[in-house]
């Protein structure tokens, strides 16, 4: 069977590199990709540094109001889809490409198919629950994290379909533990890695200067892989880089040695939903600057703290040590082989 894949983002392009291994043998895969992140250094370098094979359709949709993106994706994988008849749909996630495809799938009713499908942050507010919602709605099989993910759809009435199967990204998170590809500490010092890009911290002025300003007073030395958007609006807001000398920014790194950061700091600090699971499962501390989470398992197992208002106990949490870690949270590490053999059973 065809199987029509659709990514446009950082997240986006680790889930479906499990997910295009998985496929070998069993479906005949394609890929757009919609340029949502058009960044050299947030979307190329992920296809050569995981060794993907390159998108079959590439779209030049880059930035944009929200309806003005969904829209210009909307028309150019519909032309896609109906010259290329694919026989399913894969979306990924909570992205704005994520609900182009879902959309198009649902009008041409070709049968749709979400990964990491029952997510609730229960905040509107933010784009990435819309189109989580509206995709997870229009799906015909929802590939879901966890119980808790379960009971979302359940509240909303959807219970056809729906399969728990863990977390995709922890596929590779298992692969590259157990192939030793962590590479070596990039700093000699202790220091906290940090990743900041979502509107609410960073597009008002006082808001993004009052983070700055509090990375800049903890303990330890700050790394902080600074978000072309974050780095943009630094520049219009005059937050100068050498302002915070307790901060090292950086540019965006690739995949693995986004886990390097990781794996080697005494915690992470961020804003990102895929990075809180990334620390839990290399055992790493997270606070996330956020007033909510997807991933409430991090928080309920004492992996992750939410701060938002008020980040002066950001190093007190950041510090609190972690009693237990579940080791088995969000899947066994197998989780496209999973949903690769319920596609194919979904067709046989």
């Amino acid at each position: 069977m065809k199987i029509l894949t659709i990514i446009g983002a950082r997240p986006q392009f680790i889930k479906h590199f499990p997910f295009e291994k998985a496929c070998e043998g069993k479906l005949e895969l394609q890929t757009i990709h919609t340029g949502q992140h058009y960044d050299a250094n947030m979307s190329e370098i992920f296809f050569k540094q995981l060794g993907m094979k390159k998108p079959d359709f590439i779209l030049n949709t880059g930035s944009g109001n929200h309806g003005a993106q969904t829209a210009s994706m909307m028309i150019e994988i519909e032309q896609i889809v109906l010259s290329q008849k694919p026989d399913g749909i894969v979306v990924y996630g909570d992205t704005n490409s994520t609900l182009a495809g879902a959309l198009v799938a649902s009008k041409l009713h070709v049968p749709l198919f979400h990964i990491e499908a029952g997510l609730r942050s229960f905040n509107k507010k933010m784009p990435e629950e819309v189109n989580r919602i509206l995709t997870d709605h229009v799906s015909d099989m929802l590939f879901i994290p966890s119980e808790a993910a379960e009971a979302n759809l359940s509240n909303e009435g959807i219970t056809k379909g729906v399969y728990v199967i863990g977390d995709i990204m922890k596929d590779l998170v298992k692969q590259v533990k157990e192939k030793g590809l962590i590479r070596s500490s990039p700093c000699d010092d202790p220091y906290y890695y940090v990743t900041l890009h979502r509107p609410y911290n960073t597009d008002d002025t006082s808001r993004l200067k009052y983070i700055l300003e509090e990375l800049n007073l903890l303990r330890f030395k700050v790394i902080m892989a600074l978000h072309p958007r974050t780095k943009n609006l630094m520049k219009k807001f005059e937050l100068k880089q050498e302002s915070y000398n307790n901060i090292s920014f950086i540019d965006p790194q690739s995949y693995f040695d986004n886990l390097t950061y990781l794996s080697f700091s005494e915690g992470l600090i961020t804003d990102s939903g895929g990075m809180q699971k990334e620390a839990y499962w290399l055992n790493k501390k997270c606070v996330t600057i956020r007033t909510e989470t997807e991933w409430i398992e991090t928080v309920t197992l004492g992996g992750n703290s939410l701060l938002f208002e008020d980040l002066s106990s950001m190093q007190d949490s950041i510090e609190k040590p972690i009693e237990a870690w579940d080791f088995n949270l969000y899947g066994d590490g197998f989780a496209a082989e999973h949903i690769v053999d319920r596609i194919v059973a979904y067709f046989a």
